[in-house]
């Protein structure tokens, strides 16, 4: 273990943990942020899950705490780049939807969503979730900051319910909880790649050529 850490004290948290170095660095804050949005949507075993922004860091992190878990859970996912489909599927997702300029191509819904690409396009999330359904907007990734024009009579799908998670709400035991979590359900938890600090170059031209998804770490 590292005895120094040059960050503020208010952001250090003990933890129990025996997983490897490269593991336990692709956690924070990614799975953290995955797994508090999913206890804000309340799933169980039969619910079906639609991970808006399925591609990103956070919605990889989601599939595989919801896939060690529910093996048998149907989770779909989107993207706007139809040529990572198989890839996407590869990862475990159920089936992937093709995001086109904001709209989702297909009829399908869903009883949870979990909404990574944000206000930009949850009035469309919306249309694809199921009656006492649950929508969790954690991500903003489509650029838009804030619902504009937004009635939650009309925008709200029928009797449904809209909640957020901020993953600057960082308290310990649930930080503690996720480990526990990771541990029951033998979490997937592999970086995508793995770079030394003497490759550091070579990690931010990976991270930028859009060739991959996932976490990335660097080896001190």
């Amino acid at each position: 273990m590292r005895s120094n850490v040059l960050i503020p004290n208010a952001q250090i948290y003990p933890v129990d943990t025996d997983l490897p170095w490269t593991e336990l660095a692709a956690i924070p804050e990614t799975y953290y942020t995955a797994f508090c949005s999913l206890e804000n949507l309340r799933i169980s075993a039969e619910h079906s899950v639609l991970v808006r922004g399925g591609a990103s860091g956070v919605g990889v992190a989601a599939l595989h705490l919801l896939r060690g878990k529910y093996p048998d859970m149907r989770i779909d996912g989107t993207t706007r780049r139809a040529d990572i489909r198989s890839s996407l599927l590869a990862e475990g997702y159920t089936d992937i939807v093709i995001d086109r300029d904001g709209r989702l191509e297909t009829e399908r819904a869903y009883d949870r969503i979990l909404e990574l690409v944000g206000p930009a396009v949850i009035k469309d999330s919306m249309k694809h979730l199921c009656r006492f359904g649950i929508l969790c907007s954690t991500g903003q990734l489509g650029g838009k900051w804030y619902l504009e024009q937004f009635d939650p009579i009309i925008d709200l799908a029928e009797d449904s319910y809209l909640t957020s998670f901020y993953s600057g709400n960082v308290r310990e035991g649930r930080l503690n909880d996720l480990l526990d979590y990771i541990d029951r359900y033998r979490v997937r938890i592999r970086p995508e790649k793995i770079f030394s600090l003497s490759e550091i170059i070579d990690a931010h031209r990976y991270l930028e050529s859009r060739t991959g998804f996932g976490k990335v770490v660097i080896v001190i």
